[in-house]
């Protein structure tokens, strides 16, 4: 199992120090660094930022907004990138949710899995350097009728194949994932529930194209604050903001993935009342409803053991890279959490 480093949203007040933390991971060997967007820093520029600053980690997107790009243009920054950095780019997408969707990019949220096939097939076609063409129910290429013709892509990516992975939360969408994609870029997931929260569908879809999960990168993220196992309470509480923004706050009452996944969990009741006291406004009230387990259970807390412990039970699960979401005010403590996830790695037996 590999490690990866979530570096998230550009713009938070840290974005020297997220710098600071991707060269420190590229030092300690791991192999990959995501970086994420939504209504503020692009995925883009700062893994072009990370790449011109960085050696040998892979630079990912974690996610491209399948909204916010056309596909041919996803297939022109991806070869760029991948060009750019050596060969050393991976292309995440992901339809975003409601909110942003049709509230930042005035893109309708419907028909998601579809939507993203159909993307997902554009964009390798062009990455290919086919001569681009395409007749579908989202994109049709060339538009009829006028003067547009299909075109090739003129930039060569270093590698004939980028890996391309997609963001997958629900059962469809993640057989989906596992039958078009070359990994599953997954949130929130329990080590004692990945089987039939995810894997199984991922499975099923692999199978639908005649293949296995071999070679197929289960990549979930994962918050990390490291300390005494008896402050694993406190620790936990650190993450009670994060984990009600995404079971309370993201996307909209219909149409929440995350705590649809938390009610798959065993949460059922937990996540409605973290869901209606978040859209109430009841900030603090969410969080405070949050389940110790829940949060225990989705993260890694705890001394270098105990979090060793838990890299077992994820790599026994089927994950293949861990990507980590290091907790910590100052980089001193981030570059810390960064170095004591190598060290459980070589503790588990799995570097």
């Amino acid at each position: 199992m590999q490690l990866g480093i979530n570096l998230g949203y550009w713009g938070a007040g840290m974005d020297g120090d997220n710098l600071a933390v991707a060269q420190e991971a590229d030092r300690l060997g791991y192999a990959v660094c995501w970086a994420a967007e939504a209504y503020g820093s692009d995925a883009a520029t700062v893994l072009t930022w990370v790449a011109a600053h960085t050696e040998r980690i892979d630079v990912g997107s974690a996610i491209f907004q399948i909204p916010a790009r056309q596909p041919a243009m996803t297939a022109m920054t991806a070869a760029t990138l991948d060009s750019l950095s050596g060969g050393r780019f991976r292309l995440g997408l992901g339809v975003s949710g409601p909110q942003v969707s049709e509230g930042w990019y005035g893109v309708k949220f419907d028909k998601p899995l579809a939507r993203t096939r159909e993307y997902v097939e554009i964009v390798r076609k062009a990455m290919s350097r086919e001569r681009l063409s395409h007749e579908g129910e989202h994109w049709t290429l060339p538009l009829p009728g006028g003067p547009g013709k299909p075109l090739k892509l003129t930039v060569h990516p270093e590698r004939e194949h980028i890996p391309l992975y997609i963001a997958a939360i629900g059962p469809k969408n993640l057989e989906q994932t596992g039958e078009i994609a070359d990994g599953a870029l997954l949130i929130f997931p329990s080590a004692a529930h990945l089987e039939d929260t995810a894997v199984q569908y991922l499975r099923a879809g692999r199978e639908k194209a005649g293949k296995t999960l071999e070679g197929f990168d289960v990549c979930p993220t994962l918050p990390l604050a490291v300390g005494d196992d008896k402050d694993v309470a406190k620790l936990a509480d650190t993450f009670r903001p994060y984990t009600a923004l995404y079971v309370g706050g993201m996307g909209s009452r219909k149409q929440n993935f995350y705590n649809q996944l938390a009610q798959r969990m065993g949460y059922e009741k937990e996540a409605a009342e973290i869901q209606d006291k978040y859209l109430s406004g009841d900030k603090a009230g969410a969080a405070a409803a949050i389940p110790h387990d829940l949060i225990d259970q989705t993260t890694l807390l705890g001394s270098v053991d105990r979090i060793a412990d838990r890299m077992r039970a994820y790599a026994a699960a089927g994950v293949t890279t861990l990507t980590l979401a290091p907790a910590g005010l100052t980089l001193d403590e981030r570059i810390a959490s960064l170095r004591a996830g190598t060290d459980a790695l070589e503790r588990a037996g799995l570097a």
